[in-house]
């Protein structure tokens, strides 16, 4: 089973369909703040989670977007932000 790394991003206008957005995104994440997540996915992982958010989404007025990442780069921080201790960690800030 080849996982790979995802930035799932959304935009949900409306409150009650907001809390089933995220409740159907936290199945699939690994880590993530507000409206962003990380989501290691198989392809089939993949195609459920759009068919899922496909259903849940409003598609005239809500966006969702995901991004493969690619590339393991080094990690730059700045301020007091701290470098992950674990290299299979991804750190997106």
């Amino acid at each position: 089973m080849n996982r790979e790394l995802y930035l799932v991003a959304y935009d949900i206008r409306e409150p009650k369909r907001l809390r089933r957005m995220l409740a159907v995104l936290k199945e699939y994440a690994s880590g993530g703040q507000k409206s962003a997540f990380e989501c290691y996915l198989t392809a089939r992982e993949r195609r459920e989670l759009l068919s899922r958010v496909g259903q849940t989404m409003d598609e005239d007025v809500d966006a969702f977007l995901v991004i493969r990442l690619t590339g393991r780069d080094a990690v730059s921080t700045l301020g007091v932000a701290v470098k992950p201790a674990d290299e299979l960690y991804t750190y997106l800030g």
